[in-house]
């Protein structure tokens, strides 16, 4: 089921987060290039200093053992709920409930 996913989501193209269980990190926005049998061709940036770095590795199935991506994200600085964006066709009883408490 793992290797249909990752299959998946190599077709969508969108950044996923991998955790390499038997090297015990995670690989942050990380896109995923090609299946290939047990092998999983991915890409990723890190960022040292004043420097960027692309990496491309080929790592075995059988050591991911988590793959997540981001659903949604909400830009920083928002003071409440209703400066939001939301979709005009939401359910009433779905939407983000604004519990803002001022000082």
């Amino acid at each position: 089921m793992l290797h249909r996913k990752i299959y998946q989501l190599s077709r969508e193209g969108t950044e996923v987060w991998i955790y390499l269980r038997d090297q015990g990190r995670w690989l942050e926005r990380t896109r995923i290039i090609e299946v290939e049998g047990d092998l999983v061709t991915v890409r990723y940036e890190t960022e040292d200093d004043d420097e960027i770095c692309a990496w491309e590795e080929m790592v075995r199935l059988e050591s991911i053992g988590s793959v997540t991506r981001r659903l949604s994200s909400v830009p920083r600085g928002r003071t409440s709920v209703s400066d939001l964006l939301i979709s005009d066709d939401c359910p009433e009883a779905e939407r983000i409930q604004d519990h803002h408490v001022s000082d």
